[in-house]
């Protein structure tokens, strides 16, 4: 399981550390794709395969299934560690979330998150705000803390 946020920065090569407490889970190979509320989902290829799954699954008739799918398939891209723990993130990637020096990587249980450290904060903001209000909803859900 994935949890915890890093400060790390990417270098003008598009290269960034990943938290060592994370490498080992990734594994030797993963994919990080586009994710939503712009930034990057990375994935061990074991959570790939199910996400894959679940994707090959909708229905192909539905165009917001084939969007969806076009979404993270496109943007997909196989990544490997170099020696000094850094992955090598494509350029339509950085675009994607915006990245710039200053990143937030962060666990969410199954997969990684790559944000701009801007971004991110944004985001943790308003959600901060509105925690207890998105926590009353999950009680429909089926959901209890």
């Amino acid at each position: 399981m994935f949890m915890g946020e890093y400060q790390h920065s990417i270098d003008e090569k598009g290269r960034m550390i990943i938290p060592a407490k994370f490498r080992e889970a990734l594994g030797e190979s993963f994919v990080i794709t586009r994710g939503l509320d712009q930034c990057l989902f990375v994935y061990p290829q074991s959570e790939w395969l199910i996400l894959e799954g679940k994707l090959k699954a909708l229905p192909l008739m539905k165009s917001d299934a084939r969007a969806f799918t076009r979404f993270f398939f496109s943007g997909a891209a196989e990544c490997e560690l170099d020696k000094q723990g850094r992955a090598n993130i494509p350029g339509n990637l950085i675009e994607h979330a915006k990245l710039e020096k200053d990143c937030v990587v962060i666990g969410v249980s199954n997969r990684v998150e790559i944000w701009s450290k801007q971004i991110w904060e944004s985001y943790a903001n308003e959600s901060e705000q509105s925690f207890n209000e998105i926590a009353e909803k999950l009680v429909d859900f089926n959901f209890d803390l």
